[in-house]
């Protein structure tokens, strides 16, 4: 459980390597997007190659490297405790599907990928 200023913001770090979207590691993957494959199935692709899909959801103009070091202290409110999107996460409590919350967001303005998040 993260800060939601955690998820979002970059880090300080030196982005060493090339941008996500074209390092070579991923390049076959950003070729499916290209050609306009649904993320979902790009994602599985990932998961049958063995690799993490949850790569997909980081910045594409940043190095992986940078996205994935964790050297800074969060010391925000949990995402799921913050007062912003709290009736977010009982709608999701209450049962309601991932896809209706998301909806809710989008209606009151936030970004719906914030569900995506830790």
């Amino acid at each position: 459980n993260k800060s939601l200023k955690s998820q979002t913001e970059g880090d300080d770090n030196e982005d060493d390597g090339p941008p996500l979207k074209e390092d070579p590691e991923y390049e076959k993957y950003f070729k499916m997007l290209r050609l306009k494959l649904p993320m979902g199935a790009v994602k599985q692709a990932m998961q049958r190659d063995g690799k993490d899909p949850s790569i997909m959801d980081l910045d594409h103009h940043r190095s992986v490297k940078s996205q994935m070091s964790n050297d800074g202290e969060d010391t925000g409110v949990p995402l799921k405790d913050d007062p912003e999107y709290a009736k977010y996460f009982t709608m999701l409590k209450m049962g309601l599907p991932m896809g209706a919350v998301k909806n809710a967001l989008q209606r009151d303005g936030k970004d719906p990928s914030i569900m995506d998040l830790d």
